[in-house]
């Protein structure tokens, strides 16, 4: 199964979520980033605190959802529609749930106040994750409405 993390940009939080997601899922579950806006390059911050947390960034880049090598199965937008942020919709017959994270490359402050707001990003998405691949996967798999209402509980998470 195919699950695509969706953001405008597609270089710091959905990239966050699917190195997690693939360094943390079972055979046969994949993940994929795009954005609908790409920026083109991933943020160095994002890279640089996934390689402290010994999760591989190798062979991921910034994309835009027009460039998919699959079609996902389940799409997850991880922008902060609360904080003025508009999320992409993605159009198709899948799966949708939506994550708000606040964006940390838009913090303004201290090098501490940035990287507070980078680990706080990760340590929602990573605890997101977690509950997403503690679910009973292929039973939900079977019952499309039981999966997304468990996916939209676990978007209410907190890191």
């Amino acid at each position: 199964m195919n699950v695509l993390f969706l953001c405008t940009g597609n270089s710091c939080r959905s990239l966050i979520s699917e190195a997690v997601f693939n360094h943390l899922a079972p055979p046969g579950w994949h993940a994929l980033s795009a954005g609908s806006q790409p920026t083109g390059k991933l943020n160095e911050r994002a890279l640089a605190l996934l390689a402290q947390k010994g999760i591989p960034t190798e062979g991921y880049f910034s994309k835009s959802w027009d460039h998919l090598p699959v079609t996902p199965d389940v799409v997850v937008t991880v922008c902060a529609s609360a904080a003025g942020e508009t999320c992409p919709a993605y159009l198709g017959p899948v799966l949708r749930t939506h994550w708000g994270v606040d964006d940390p490359s838009h913090v303004v402050g201290t090098y501490e106040e940035i990287s507070a707001a980078f680990e706080q990003a990760y340590a929602i998405l990573r605890a997101r994750i977690e509950a997403f691949l503690a679910l009973p996967l292929d039973e939900l798999a079977q019952d499309r409405t039981r999966f997304k209402a468990e996916l939209d509980r676990i978007g209410q998470l907190a890191g």
